[in-house]
């Protein structure tokens, strides 16, 4: 087991286990130095603030938020409100002892980022200031641990992480690990997550991590996770009426009620082997979904079922496709389809009949989605060599790319109103035409017709995180998937 608090099987909202008294955390302590400061968690707005100790000149004094963990992970945080005052960052200790060994990655009074590592107990400590980064004071502080490597990552709200520094040391296999705020500083946190990735023991697409179903606010980039879950819960959709989220876990689709925030399996019969793939029409009355049946070898094929639940209606008579969108006027389905040996994208009447091929460039195309207002279909593609935004009209003309970046950009969702889009954005270490499960990745937004991108989230996620339409009706929020193995 890589947590050490003991959790509830199964799913469970976030108003029982992580509504704790200090969130994330389970102890908070004074070093150095008699007088403590102070940490308060507020659990509604899933903030966090911290105040160091008064009068304490003591080098080294501060005020630490912290729980026990062991193994590989990764601490981040991001300033919320006004800017802090005084030192503060993540710390990663052999113990609470005020002498112990430490890592820590430091904002310092100065806004410059710093890694400040006592290599053994006792000895001296070694501050060591990072470069920082484009725009500013960082926002966003992160601290991972590789065995015994530690790297530091900053970057100001909205750009990319700047260029990693990081320090090699010895310490225990089981630390502490928390936030802290030095002597006479104060600071208020959001977003912050303790993300536990997966053993080196552990096989992709067999052992999954646990899941935390988010909401986002495109525009102040604040998250909220609503629903927690041990198991794998993937692709949210947001149903128009703005009171739920449907997605896929196991095989089965599950209706999230944002309100009670209970969740329910849809009745989908016979089709339970269900994948990320699943969209729900415009006037909501109907769910589309890529269901995994044995007479098509276990390949996906797209059926709708209304949105309520009952017997699904083949729609695609070849496999494998792999649904992501329905036109706004209802009339037709788009989807990923392998035909001929080559990944492309088709559309089909809504009731069946026979498909149309958009694309035929080499490679990868995915992920297609309607306009709101049905000018144009969205799309990834991989026929430059990386995955990047695209966009054409409904019958496959002018297709056009919207993105050229060093990253690899997938899955593009269309805001309501039609002006933006969000999408995900691998790092250059994964293959262009892969989006696999738990890698570091941003969620970043654009216009519509192309322009400079900015990260709105920071999160570990990937396969599963937003493979399908999740903005809110009101074009204010999306709802995306993140991953942990500690819950």
């Amino acid at each position: 087991m890589k947590w050490m608090m003991l959790i509830v099987a199964g799913l469970f909202t976030l108003g029982s286990a992580h509504a704790q008294s200090l969130g994330w955390f389970e102890m908070q302590t004074a070093l150095g130095g008699a007088f403590a400061g102070s940490a308060k968690y507020e659990a509604e707005a899933q903030t966090y603030h911290l105040r160091g100790p008064e009068g304490v000149e003591e080098p080294g004094a501060a005020h630490l938020l912290a729980r026990r963990l062991d193994g590989d992970f990764i601490l981040r945080a991001e300033v919320a409100g006004e800017a802090a005052s005084g030192e503060w960052g993540w710390m990663i200790r052999d113990s609470v002892d005020a002498a112990s060994a430490y890592v820590a990655a430091v904002i310092k009074a100065d806004g410059i980022p710093a890694l400040r590592v006592r290599q053994s107990a006792g000895a001296p400590e070694v501050t060591t200031s990072a470069a920082a980064p484009v725009g500013g004071t960082p926002d966003i502080l992160q601290l991972e641990r590789q065995g015994g490597r530690f790297i530091l990552k900053t970057a100001v709200r909205g750009e990319e992480f700047s260029r990693p520094v990081s320090v090699d040391m010895n310490l225990s296999d089981e630390v502490v690990a928390g936030l802290f705020s030095g002597a006479g500083g104060e600071v208020n946190l959001s977003n912050v997550r303790i993300v536990v990735p997966p053993g080196p023991d552990d096989t992709p697409y067999q052992d999954y991590l646990g899941s935390n179903l988010e909401i986002l606010d495109v525009d102040t980039g604040e998250r909220t996770i609503v629903y927690r879950s041990d198991q794998s819960i993937q692709a949210p959709n947001w149903t128009p009426d703005g009171r739920a989220l449907i997605y896929n876990s196991n095989g089965l689709l599950y209706r999230f009620d944002l309100e009670s925030g209970e969740s329910t399996v849809i009745d989908t019969d016979f089709a339970t082997r269900n994948n990320n793939d699943h969209v729900i029409s415009f006037d909501g009355t109907m769910l589309g979904i890529s269901h995994h049946p044995p007479e098509h070898d276990g390949q996906s094929i797209v059926y709708t079922v209304p949105i309520d639940g009952g017997t699904p209606k083949k729609i695609t008579e070849r496999g494998p496709s792999y649904l992501h969108g329905w036109s706004p006027d209802g009339r037709f389905l788009t989807y990923t389809a392998l035909r001929d040996g080559d990944y492309d994208i088709y559309i089909i009447p809504a009731e069946g009949g026979e498909e149309i091929r958009l694309t035929d460039a080499p490679g990868l195309d995915d992920g297609s989605e309607y306009s709101p207002d049905g000018e144009y279909i969205y799309f990834n593609s991989v026929r430059t060599g990386t995955m990047e935004i695209w966009r054409m009209r409904p019958d496959g003309s002018e297709q056009e790319a919207l993105t050229d970046d060093h990253l690899n950009n997938w899955f593009p969702h269309v805001s309501p109103d039609g002006s933006r889009i969000v999408f995900l954005s691998y790092l250059p270490d994964v293959a262009p035409d892969d989006h696999p499960f738990y890698k570091q990745v941003y969620l970043r937004m654009m216009p519509a017709d192309g322009g400079d991108p900015r990260v709105i989230a920071y999160l570990f996620g990937g396969q599963g995180t937003i493979n399908v339409p999740s903005w809110s009706p009101d074009g204010r929020r999306i709802a995306f998937v993140s991953n942990t193995d500690l819950l």
